[in-house]
């Protein structure tokens, strides 16, 4: 827990201290702030890890800003009667109510001793004043940024196979992002399952040629196809790339989350506030380019539309998960109603 040699003085002020999700500690004040939800999972986990190998009696609390009572807080960073650290994680910071941010800015111009608050924050405007106050404090924070860029989902895929102990050559790294997507949650989970089963441990390096083995279906590219031909209102175009996907073995759990994930931004976008791509984007947690091509599409769609092709989605992503007979009827007839209920 934190000591006070490892606080900053009250009041001092500088900058932010930017760190790496997977290497933020305990401190009086730390700060999870972006929208990539894994990135954040992973900072708020190695402060509890960090806090528990210190001290393993240590105390773990949890606060709904959103729902926060007053005088919470208060409560459960006072001193325990039985000695020991408390770590305190808050989430839902961006939709933090007004009790929550006025205790919370008492407390940070204030910190307890042997008491780690955790601060997450999705990112917008909420509680701005909060996360700049904990800043000027000093507090360590990490970034949580989507991973968009080419380059950036490469580095990632390389540090999950570095985290799982493996190595892997860089066509091998290129064809899986091809192949699994943007998605982070994705790229983790297909890293850690070509690290732990595609080869045994001390077998060399993972190749190409093992990630087309297992993942050579191009899971993403296929579904966003389909999913960009059933969001225009081609029905014929979209059944028959589907229809290929599946003959070439592509899974349909994946194609219906591929088409759910398309129609679920254009459902954001259509919702959001009306402004600049780049002031939409930051409140969606998308890119702004990923607006721009989301209004583009809505052209011809209405609520109403967007409303029935998300409920066939959701009644495809049950059925091809177990609950249905016939997966592929089931995907078929969610992607025709996407393509079918758009006006014009």
């Amino acid at each position: 827990m934190p000591s006070s040699s490892s606080r900053s003085p009250r009041g001092a002020s500088g900058p932010a201290r930017p760190v790496a999700p997977d290497d933020l500690r305990p401190e009086s004040v730390v700060l999870v702030v972006g929208p990539e939800d894994l990135l954040a999972e992973r900072a708020v986990a190695a402060v509890l890890a960090a806090a528990r190998e210190a001290d393993p009696g240590v105390t773990v609390e949890q606060i709904d800003a959103a729902g926060y009572e007053g005088g919470r807080l208060s409560l459960l960073t006072s001193p325990s009667l039985f000695g020991g650290g408390t770590v305190v994680v808050v989430e839902g910071v961006a939709a933090a109510n007004d009790a929550f941010v006025t205790d919370a800015l008492a407390y940070v111009a204030a910190p307890a001793p042997e008491v780690c608050l955790v601060l997450r924050h999705s990112g917008g405007q909420r509680a701005k004043a909060l996360l700049d106050q904990a800043r000027k404090a000093g507090a360590p924070e990490a970034v949580c940024a989507p991973i968009t860029k080419d380059d950036e989902k490469l580095d990632f895929v390389a540090g999950e196979f570095r985290r799982a102990g493996r190595r892997a050559s860089p066509q091998a790294m290129r064809a899986l992002v091809d192949a699994v997507g943007s998605d982070l949650r994705e790229l983790a989970a297909a890293c850690r399952q070509l690290a732990e089963d595609a080869v045994g441990p001390d077998e060399g390096r993972i190749e190409a040629d093992v990630v087309e083995l297992w993942f050579g279906g191009r899971v993403e590219v296929t579904g966003f196809r389909v999913a960009d031909a059933a969001v225009a209102g081609r029905a014929e175009q979209a059944l028959s790339l589907l229809r290929h996907a599946i003959a070439t073995g592509v899974d349909p759990v994946p194609l219906v989350a591929a088409v759910a994930a398309k129609v679920r931004a254009l459902a954001k976008v259509q919702t959001a506030s009306r402004g600049p791509s780049a002031a939409v984007a930051a409140e969606l947690g998308m890119a702004p380019w990923q607006v721009d091509r989301a209004r583009r599409e809505l052209n011809g769609w209405t609520d109403e539309g967007l409303w029935h092709a998300i409920r066939a989605l959701a009644e495809a992503d049950t059925e091809v998960k177990g609950a249905g007979r016939d997966p592929v009827f089931a995907v078929e007839r969610a992607v025709l109603t996407v393509a079918t209920r758009r006006s014009g």
